[in-house]
């Protein structure tokens, strides 16, 4: 598979909307201690074999409608004929119930010869598209919309650092944090970070329309979640952790392709390493670390190798892409159960290399750069056991850049595996999204 073929921007809804899932409801203000509303306006260019030679233009506004709310907005077209757009709206606090906050995301999209890791391939008969021990190519190409529309709405817990504040201040200076860490000061969640209940309907309708294959699915249901953000600065942890357990179903009304359900848990652990005594060309170094699981109850594979109340491949137990496994195509793993691991060395520069160009700087705002190794290992099984979900597991390892731009964390990463190299570009860090 070529390497533009990896480039995960076909689905760029989840791009920026798995931003706006983990970050904690809070407001950045500078030394001054004042809440500023930033803009981000942006027209980019990119190509892949998705798009073609595309077009985009972003648009964002932190600190609007309310002072701790983000909204933003993207257009994509390209020759291809490839084409979406979405709105995304973050911490919007709801009137007359403080403590409830909304996420609400909207994607409509339409994508030409799209890849997807599903069963139809008929030159890998009898195999699993998307197992473990799968072919790199038993995938379907294919045409159709995907329309996506989820709304998550979050209720913060009155303990830990939201015992006497529902929305936190962080005083930054040179996009770190000097003043108002909400976690990583011990293991107690009722004295430490902060604590959300997590309730989000979602619906998406995918169609895939190609020579082997010709399907429309639609899902629609309810997640149900508890998350611990106990991480000193969601932007960029420096120490403390975090902890989620969701549970999701497709009750199979609302003209669903059928009834499904998925279980997951995951944490994460960061560790502040100081200065670099080796080079000097680093500021800070962080160890983040990072362990998942998915579990499908539901997923029923039959005598004749069809499945039923399986989760959609893009959902359950997946990896591939953005978040887990970034050396391998989106979805390229699905199953009954994943697990998956990772290590990042997070290093700061000392100088800022944008700051050489004032033009750039005007658009971007960068205020520090960091260089990212990092590892990661997982696979998918048909069923939830240790030593088979530790045996024979992929492996990848890469390089990324990170930015904090216009109070965004940008990340780009490199990463090669035994299929290939790929480069995904988002916004956020990984873990927890």
């Amino acid at each position: 598979m070529s390497l533009a073929k990896s480039i995960c921007i076909s689905l760029l809804i989840l791009l920026v909307v798995t931003v706006m899932n983990a970050n904690a409801v809070g407001v950045m203000v500078g030394p001054d201690g004042e809440p500023k509303t930033t803009k981000l306006q942006l027209p980019f260019l990119f190509y892949n074999e998705s798009f073609g030679a595309a077009a985009g233009y972003v648009y964002g506004v932190s600190g609007w409608p309310q002072k701790q709310a983000t909204l933003l907005s993207t257009t994509i077209g390209g020759t291809t004929g490839s084409a979406m757009s979405f709105l995304i709206g973050k911490d919007l606090q709801i009137p007359f119930a403080q403590r409830w906050f909304m996420d609400p995301v909207m994607s409509v999209g339409y994508f030409n010869d799209a890849e997807s890791y599903g069963n139809g391939n008929p030159d890998y008969r009898g195999e699993q598209a998307g197992s473990n021990d799968s072919d790199e190519d038993n995938y379907v190409e294919g045409s159709g919309w995907d329309n996506y529309f989820r709304f998550k709405f979050k209720y913060l817990f009155p303990m830990g650092h939201a015992k006497d504040t529902i929305i936190s201040t962080y005083k930054v200076s040179g996009g770190h944090l000097i003043e108002g860490a909400t976690g990583g000061e011990s293991m107690n969640p009722f004295t430490s970070g902060l604590t959300y209940l997590e309730l989000r309907p979602f619906y998406r309708s995918q169609e895939v329309d190609g020579d082997d294959v010709d399907e429309k699915v639609k899902t629609n249901g309810l997640d149900i979640g508890f998350y611990w953000d106990n991480r000193d600065f969601y932007p960029n942890p420096k120490k403390g952790n975090s902890w989620r357990m969701k549970y999701s179903e497709d009750y199979g009304k609302f003209n669903s392709s059928g009834d499904w359900t998925s279980m997951e848990g995951e944490v994460d652990q960061y560790f502040e390493l100081g200065e670099s005594t080796m080079t000097s060309w680093f500021s800070g170094r962080i160890l983040a670390l990072d362990a998942w699981t998915s579990y499908s109850p539901s997923f029923d594979k039959k005598s004749d190798d069809s499945i039923d109340n399986r989760p959609p491949i893009y959902s359950g137990a997946t990896l591939g892409g953005l978040w887990r496994m970034r050396g391998y195509p989106s979805n390229r793993f699905s199953d009954r159960a994943a697990i998956y691991y990772c290590a990042e060395l997070r290093l700061t520069l000392k100088s800022n290399p944008f700051d050489r160009w004032e033009w750039i700087q005007k658009y971007l705002g960068v205020q520090w750069v960091q260089i990212v190794p990092f590892v990661e290992v997982g696979r998918v099984a048909p069923e939830w056991d240790m030593d088979r979900l530790h045996s024979d597991m992929k492996v990848d390892a890469g390089l990324g850049v990170r930015l904090m731009a216009k109070g965004m964390t940008v990340r780009i990463d490199f990463a090669g595996s035994e299929e290939g190299l790929t480069t995904q570009m988002i916004i956020s860090q990984p873990f927890q999204f």
